[in-house]
């Protein structure tokens, strides 16, 4: 039976992860992410002149980002005449919304036991208690399969930005991004065929959760470990989806203006921005928790630290084992989101022709021969 209690829990979980977590990220990168980092490669200062009634604020920029905020909020919708205005107010709203809900399915730690934790073969078992899951909005078996369907709706919101505006640069730049975004997905979806292989299972937790084994006895049996490739193609891939440099050429200000959301203003901008910065950090955890063990931290289980084979090294309790590794996920995802900053102030934008030519002749033959190499060493093995 769903309680009442469980009908708040999971609204509770919904806030803490969009609204507390993903969304608060995601805006804060427009600043950080993009603008300070930026100026710190190109040996800038960056904005730094909002003030805080009329004084000069050091609070790392802070108040510019609340400025630009307020901004938005009071600039004018603008609309093309021969805009279909109906289009024009939805596709925002369908470029956004699968951004949010694609974090249903994100672990950001285990399932919580409400009893003791003895650990088993490099796993945790639950005993005398029940297994609740407070970490995740949904522990959908088939979760891999959910982040497949939910972003290959994505495209629908800029292909209608770039339609629905009646302008030739934002039609432009709805035509790449479309193209884009379905050329990759084939590499996204191979790339990962071979971890399914490996774990044998769509849920997100248990891949998670089987990643926590050691090979040897001291190598972290993270999924990088055995499908260094597929780690490479998928996060490129995720990359090109996610249409930010060096694969941005729908929005190509040098030669679209600002490709398919040239007609936005205001609000409308804002959540056209925000949902490729939200798919940014999404991106971040989702390589964290197939390729970099999620919430899993080395040699530490539900018990504390274990070393070796002679038993418990560092007692810990559960609580505290917990914070750990709800830490350690949030640090995974931050750090593949730098990473992602820093290749798009490193590299320069590639031409349309050779986004394809990568996408189709390079990475796709790469990641077929990927998943057939891996289907035989598990089929022998």
């Amino acid at each position: 039976m769903f309680s009442p209690i469980d009908f708040a829990i999971l609204l509770l979980k919904i806030g803490v992860i969009t609204l507390g977590f993903a969304l608060p990220i995601g805006g804060l990168l427009t600043l950080y992410g993009d603008r300070k980092l930026s100026a710190l490669i190109q040996n800038r200062v960056g904005p730094n002149r909002a003030k805080v009634f009329g004084i000069q604020s050091s609070l790392l920029s802070l108040p510019q980002f609340v400025a630009d905020g307020i901004k938005m909020l009071f600039k004018e919708d603008a609309m093309p005449d021969n805009a279909d205005r109906f289009w024009h107010f939805v596709a925002p709203a369908l470029a956004l919304l699968p951004a949010i809900t694609l974090w249903a399915v994100i672990p950001f730690g285990d399932l919580y036991c409400t009893g003791t934790v003895q650990v088993k073969d490099y796993m945790d078992v639950c005993v005398g208690g029940e297994q609740k899951n407070y970490f995740s909005i949904a522990n959908l078996d088939a979760g891999l399969l959910y982040v497949f369907a939910i972003s290959s709706i994505s495209v629908y919101g800029a292909a209608l930005a770039g339609w629905s505006t009646n302008s030739k640069f934002a039609l432009i730049g709805g035509l790449r991004s479309t193209a884009q975004m379905i050329s990759y997905e084939v590499t996204m979806g191979l790339s990962l065929a071979g971890t399914m292989l490996i774990y044998g299972t769509l849920n997100l937790n248990e891949m998670a959760q089987q990643q926590g084994a050691l090979i040897g006895g001291w190598l972290p049996a993270w999924g990088v470990v055995y499908q260094p490739v597929a780690f490479f193609l998928f996060f490129i891939a995720m990359m090109a989806e996610t249409k930010r440099a060096p694969f941005d050429v729908p929005e190509g200000e040098s030669e679209i203006v600002a490709g398919y959301f040239t007609e936005f203003s205001a609000l409308k901008f804002g959540a056209i921005q925000l949902s490729e910065y939200v798919g940014t950090v999404f991106v971040g955890a989702l390589v964290a928790t197939i390729f970099f063990g999620g919430w899993q931290v080395p040699f530490l289980y539900g018990d504390g630290f274990h070393f070796g084979s002679g038993g418990v090294d560092i007692s810990l309790p559960y609580p505290v084992v917990v914070a750990l590794r709800l830490v350690a996920f949030i640090g995974k995802t931050l750090l593949f989101v730098l990473l992602q900053f820093m290749l798009r102030w490193t590299l320069p934008r590639f031409r349309y022709d050779q986004i394809m030519n990568l996408g189709w002749k390079i990475l796709l033959p790469i990641s077929i021969a990927n998943l057939v190499i891996t289907a035989i060493i598990v089929l022998a093995f």
